[in-house]
């Protein structure tokens, strides 16, 4: 939309071409007809007036795209409108639109586009604006016969058409009011599975599950091989009963074995049901009948990630970093690093965090190249390291001095980590992060009081902040004093993140701490059972032992030992209960 001398010039040539402006008007009794060979004959009077009229239009031209230019939407829509109303040409009627549009002047967008379809009822471009003008002014009512007719006047068009009803309305919120239109739009398409599937994705948009799942069935029985369509059921399915996403996902590849995102999806599915064997021969089908795929490469790589794997998410990955027409391996050589540092590959996996490039995983991968070098006893390396990182936000640069304090407090020089994050806090005292790194670091030093005011602090400035209640919670659990606070701090924080492993575990100790021994059973269950962190183990192993149960907690307690035999927590509690 951007002025250019050119316009004016086309704008000029256009009413050199076309006067008189108006298409409709009879020809004078001093002209004859052009297609009879002859040229018009023009009085002296009318080549004046057409001279003028020439002269004005390209005036108000100008004067609109300089008004615009300069940021006068107001003038440049005043001026524009103005002239498509004298001229009514399709060009100036058509850069009045736009520039109304520009300035939120959806009123004289809709009169100009009126106006336009009454010149020319069978422009499709002037269909086009009049229907974009009824959608960013949200006039639903009148755009659903628009949208039919422009679907009815291209038939060939139509399935894409109906598809791309939902996208056209995308950014809308009201859901609700999106479903009604498109259910109107598609009424006249029924016969379509097009039309179906347009309906079934805007009525789940709107939480309508039910007629979400009616409309993707009635796709599927006008259309039983389309994948799309079997992958909006499964979806709607995976929502009321997984084992039935997976019936039908099996039934319907039975028919359709080359659909492969409905098989990626199953294998997806089943790998969160942790049906691992069953999720491995659905790779396996996918990666012989796509052996050429990179998404497929990636794709079963995750997957085999997610269900524990290693071997098969390190081939695909490495066959994934092979292909040449990849976007972006930063991905495959962060999870190859984490592979082989899981397998204490430890040279392979700095290697392949060092080829993570700026991006996703950058930061992540240079954090682990760090610690890596901690483990080693190079904590300077890995701090000149984290310093060198290049940071293009405020944030990113905020946890790369986390992840150094982090190597600090790990070597057991937490004085020297809460002081160098002292010094970033002067420097910025209301950043969140630090505030809540450096409480952490404050109980550690036992000053409980800077504790608490750096976490309310963060809770006064961010109030839907669930670590901040669930830090603070916890620390008075963890000292076995105000448990009726502690415990509504905690519940704060869980109705914030319900399903959060730590505020999990924190809750089973409150509760533990309580004397509630069966619910703080279930909490740390369910903490434990998402992630086995040490510390979790500990918590967990000291309430079965406390029920009874010293058997199950000594072998829960040994079993982690195993795993993480230098954290403090499990090694102290192992200790303690030792027989």
């Amino acid at each position: 939309m951007k002025f250019t001398r050119y316009f004016v010039l086309f704008v000029a040539l256009s009413f050199l071409s076309g006067i008189p402006a108006h298409a409709d008007e009879a020809a004078s009794p001093g002209e004859t007809a052009v297609d009879g060979g002859q040229c018009p004959v023009v009085s002296p009077d009318t080549a004046a007036q057409d001279e003028t009229l020439l002269e004005q239009a390209v005036y108000e031209v100008l004067l609109a795209e300089v008004a615009f230019q300069r940021g006068d939407a107001e003038l440049a829509m005043r001026a524009y409108a103005d002239l498509a109303q004298r001229t009514r040409d399709p060009r100036i009627m058509e850069r009045a639109i736009e520039v109304a549009e520009f300035a939120r002047r959806f009123d004289l967008a809709l009169e100009t586009a009126h106006l336009w379809l009454e010149v020319d009822p069978a422009s499709q471009r002037a269909q086009k604006m009049l229907t974009g003008v009824l959608i960013m002014s949200k006039q639903f009512d009148e755009l659903a016969p628009h949208l039919i007719r422009m679907m009815e006047s291209d038939k060939a068009a139509l399935p894409g058409s109906l598809l791309g009803l939902n996208r056209m309305f995308a950014h809308d919120t009201d859901r609700l009011a999106v479903f009604r239109l498109i259910d109107t739009v598609c009424r006249p398409f029924f016969g379509l599975a097009e039309a179906h599937y347009a309906v079934a994705l805007a009525a789940a948009s709107a939480r309508m599950s039910e007629r979400a799942r009616r409309e993707a069935v009635q796709a599927l029985e006008l259309r039983p091989e389309w994948e799309t369509a079997a992958l909006l059921r499964a979806q709607l399915l995976v929502g009321e009963s997984r084992d039935e996403a997976i019936e039908f996902l099996e039934g319907f590849l039975e028919g359709n074995p080359d659909a492969e995102q409905a098989r990626l999806l199953l294998a997806r599915i089943l790998v969160g049901e942790r049906r691992y064997v069953d999720a491995r021969r659905q790779l396996d089908r996918l990666l012989r009948d796509f052996p050429g795929s990179p998404e497929i490469a990636h794709s079963v790589a995750i997957l085999a990630l997610q269900s524990g794997d290693k071997a098969l998410a390190e081939a695909q990955l490495k066959n994934f970093i092979a292909f040449d027409k990849v976007p972006d391996r930063n991905a495959a050589y962060y999870f190859l690093g984490q592979i082989a540092e899981d397998d204490g590959r430890i040279d392979e996996a700095m290697s392949r965090y060092a080829q993570v490039l700026p991006g996703e995983h950058y930061l992540a991968a240079q954090a682990r190249q760090a610690h890596l070098l901690f483990e080693q006893g190079k904590i300077d390396e890995g701090r000149e390291l984290l310093r060198n990182t290049r940071t293009s936000r405020p944030e990113e640069l905020v946890q790369m001095q986390i992840a150094e304090a982090s190597l600090l407090r790990g070597a057991g020089r937490v004085q020297e980590a809460f002081d160098f994050l002292e010094q970033r806090l002067a420097e910025d005292p209301e950043q969140a992060d630090l505030l809540y790194e450096s409480a952490l670091l404050a109980d550690q030093l036992n000053k409980p009081d800077l504790m608490e005011n750096r976490l309310r602090r963060l809770i006064e400035l961010h109030p839907d902040n669930p670590q901040a209640y669930n830090a603070l919670g916890y620390a008075y659990a963890d000292r076995n004093e105000r448990l009726p606070e502690a415990r509504r701090l905690i519940e704060r924080a869980l109705a914030l993140a319900p399903d959060d492993v730590a505020i999990l575990d924190s809750m089973g100790w409150v509760l533990f701490r309580q004397g509630d021994l069966p619910g703080a059973l279930s909490y740390l269950e369910r903490s434990f059972g998402k992630r086995e962190d040490p510390e979790i183990a500990a918590h967990l192993g000291e309430v079965l032992w406390v029920m009874g149960r010293q058997d199950d907690a000594w072998r829960l307690l040994s079993d982690a030992r195993k795993k993480f035999p230098s954290n403090a927590v499990l090694s102290e509690t192992t200790r303690r209960l030792a027989p």
